[in-house]
């Protein structure tokens, strides 16, 4: 006997109106068709990696790539926004403008509490930015050297940033084509900041006692893990291993191309750091014998992410924010006058298990401030597909919901969720018990005329976990799902676009009756 737990958060799909400015730009209401409601959107124009994610009195500060001009890639600044409680967000001024050196890339931002740099003021450490600058004319050219790295600081919380009259810190004196996302932290045991590097296929640990001078440590993975495209936007922290007093060290990588269900996607490494380099741990190793990577997300639509910096010891978690789109058709999605969101923020968790160490990705819990009333859901048993849109006391069309319900699931067999509305695009989700694998089916969920291959398979995620409870968490909001299957262990982001709101939700179960036991649904607040 099996049984499947399963909580559903649904947002609202869109009201369809939009406002205009003075000019023929139109400006955000957050009402647009596909607009989610709580994610992270910019206002308008293009946003892709978020960047230089740092805490700092009371502020989670989120920046990110930006293109203020169109809403395709450009000449990349630093947009930003902060928040207090990860999941109301205030939009600030663009942090960093590109400048002769070249646009600005992705990197990362600490603080600099011990003024190593030099760049505090009246006694308050400084924020200090640490970015790369892209030189399109030298790329253009065919070099190898027109990617190289620098800094910026900020002595008022953020607002303005000053760039380092020496920069750039770290030249790209091995002209490598790709040299680039520096991700920062200090190391308290050998007393300096340490940097891991991009660079095309592999990793470079570089240290610095001032943020300003760096020198190369050493370098990993050109031969571990996924390679079907250019490594970006690393990241390495430690993580405590739950329910023992052991810590390890994980890596973040993402690739492009080369993700799980193709595109863009996230690997990552558990192992040792001890100052200068990193070491698989033998089991995680052994894992990779077996399987070329293993993801953090095995969705389309969770790229380049990276987590929070400087996150206080009381609080005691890491944080992760991810790009909720693909390379393979972002510029294209049908979404005016922004495009792209960020994932919900994600608290990691490390676990040993039965194969190895593996990182577990759970909602931030802050997110349960936007819940309001609820309505129960009764138990009764399921065979077929049953309209749960009936039992909701409220319009799903036009309201965000949260359902939670647990199933008894007595043999292998498929039990999923789908949402549908009256021009028949359905989006499916669920279990495959006979393949012991989740699955997001996106194929009739609306539009995919802007991309070829974006709606022409059935995404598949194995199940990690061998427990007789299987429970999913999904996450629907307006044009996405997130879904976090056995307490985070397995994750999945995809992202669809029906042409009209899903108003019907309904359960289904495939081979043989389930047992829904039971639920309830609740109201959710928007952010904007």
């Amino acid at each position: 006997m099996r049984i499947v737990g399963v909580a559903i958060l649904l947002l609202s799909a869109f009201d369809g109106v939009w406002a205009h400015s003075d000019g023929d730009s139109p400006v955000a209401t957050y009402r647009e068709p596909h607009r989610p409601r709580f994610h992270f959107t910019p206002p308008s124009m293009w946003m892709n990696d978020p960047n230089g994610m740092v805490y700092y009195e009371g502020e989670y500060h989120l920046f990110y790539q930006y293109y203020p001009d169109d809403t395709v890639w450009g000449p990349m600044h630093w947009g930003h926004a902060v928040s207090r409680d990860l999941v109301t967000w205030q939009h600030l001024p663009i942090a960093l403008y590109p400048d002769k050196l070249g646009y600005i890339f992705s990197g990362s931002a600490v603080v600099d509490w011990r003024d190593t740099s030099g760049f505090g003021k009246d006694g308050e450490p400084p924020l200090v930015a640490i970015f790369t600058y892209h030189d399109p004319v030298r790329a253009s050219a065919g070099t190898n050297d027109h990617e190289y790295q620098a800094i910026a600081w900020s002595n008022d919380r953020g607002r303005t940033w000053t760039k380092y009259d020496g920069n750039p810190v770290l030249p790209n004196v091995k002209r490598a084509k790709d040299f680039r996302d520096p991700n920062v932290f200090w190391h308290e045991p050998t007393s300096r900041w340490i940097m891991t590097l991009s660079v095309s296929d592999h990793v470079e640990f570089r240290a610095s006692k001032d943020l300003k001078k760096w020198r190369y440590l050493s370098s990993f993975g050109a031969d571990r893990g996924a390679h079907g495209g250019t490594w970006e936007c690393p990241d390495l922290f430690p993580l405590a291993v739950s329910g023992t007093g052991e810590t390890k060290w994980v890596l973040l990588l993402n690739l492009n191309p080369g993700g799980p269900q193709g595109g863009s996607g996230t690997q990552y490494f558990v192992g040792d750091f001890d100052g200068r380099s990193f070491r698989l741990d033998p089991s995680f190793a052994a894992t990779l014998k077996i399987q070329p990577a293993v993801w953090l997300d095995w969705g389309m639509d969770d790229y380049a992410g990276v987590t929070w910096s400087d996150i206080p010891s009381e609080d005691g978690r890491r944080i992760f924010i991810g790009w909720m789109s693909n390379w393979d058709y972002a510029q294209a999605v049908p979404t005016q006058p922004w495009r792209s969101a960020m994932t919900l923020p994600r608290t990691l968790a490390l676990h040993a298990t039965g194969s190895g160490y593996r990182v577990y990705s759970t909602p931030v819990r802050e997110l349960e401030k936007l819940e309001t009333e609820s309505v129960p859901i009764p138990a009764m048993k399921l065979e077929g597909s049953v309209d749960l849109s009936r039992r909701i006391a409220f319009p799903v069309s036009t309201s965000r919901v949260a359902l939670e319900f647990r199933i008894e699931h007595g043999k292998p067999g498929r039990v999923g969720v789908v949402l549908s509305n009256e021009r028949g695009e359905r989006y499916r989700i669920g279990f495959d018990g006979e393949a012991n694998a989740f699955y997001s089916d996106r194929r009739q969920a609306g539009d995919h005329s802007f991309a070829e291959h974006f709606a022409d398979r059935v995404h598949k995620a194995p199940r990690e976990s061998d427990d007789d409870v299987v429970r999913l968490d999904l996450y629907f909001d307006v044009a996405s799902v997130e879904l976090f299957a056995d307490s985070g262990a397995t994750v999945l982001t995809d992202t669809f676009f029906p042409t009209m709101p899903f108003d019907r939700i309904a359960i289904e179960g495939e081979g043989g009756a389930v047992t829904l036991l039971g639920g309830k649904v609740t109201r959710l607040r928007s952010i904007w």
